[in-house]
């Protein structure tokens, strides 16, 4: 039973575990948009080693400096979370990143998820889920009032419109009948007169 048993072994041993974990937070803190993606596991198990860094990037003073880079062994990752991190969550008291599920992975189907710096990123990515509407197949009512009086005027001008074409169109085929009527009864006429 793993009853009361924190964190995740990510099949590794401890050092090779502390160091997925220093660089994993390497990435985060130098990418660009504070953004990378992983598993969800190791994600989970970023979130527990990385906020802890930036609590106490917040304060920038020699003995926060020194904890903060027995943990990462990096200068320049060090020197980034206390220059411009830590000042950014100044204002937050925790919860200083964001882990967001987008699927499984090709290869593996291993679970994927993206893990951000909220500070950073007030957008989601677009491969991540995405609230759908729900559907029912009952026939709800709406419950919007429904205004039968604003589309009728409508109907009645474009009525009045095609009844007005109509009007139109209609003498010019009568015209159009009528010479026809009148080609042919000369033509008829030319053909008797042809066979007598």
């Amino acid at each position: 039973m793993r009853h009361r048993v924190k964190g995740r072994k990510l099949s590794r041993t401890a050092s090779h575990r502390k160091a997925t974990m220093r660089a994993l937070t390497t990435a985060l803190v130098k990418a660009p948009d504070h953004r990378i993606t992983t598993t969800v596991a190791k994600a989970k198990e970023l979130r527990r080693f990385i906020e802890p860094l930036i609590t106490r990037a917040k304060v920038d003073n020699h003995q926060n400096r020194r904890m903060v880079f027995s943990a990462l062994q990096e200068k320049h990752t060090v020197t980034r979370l206390f220059d411009e991190i830590g000042p950014k969550a100044a204002d937050r008291d925790g919860g200083y990143t964001r882990v967001i599920k987008i699927g499984f992975r090709q290869g593996d189907g291993a679970e994927m998820a993206i893990i951000e710096l909220v500070d950073y990123n007030d957008i989601r990515p677009e491969g991540g889920k995405t609230t759908k509407k729900k559907r029912t197949r009952r026939a709800g009512k709406s419950s919007a009032p429904k205004q039968a009086e604003a589309p009728a005027p409508v109907v009645e001008d474009t009525v009045a419109e095609t009844e007005e074409s109509v009007e139109e169109t209609v003498p010019e085929v009568e015209a159009e009948t009528e010479s026809e009527v009148s080609a042919e009864a000369e033509e008829s006429d030319e053909e008797e007169k042809s066979e007598n």
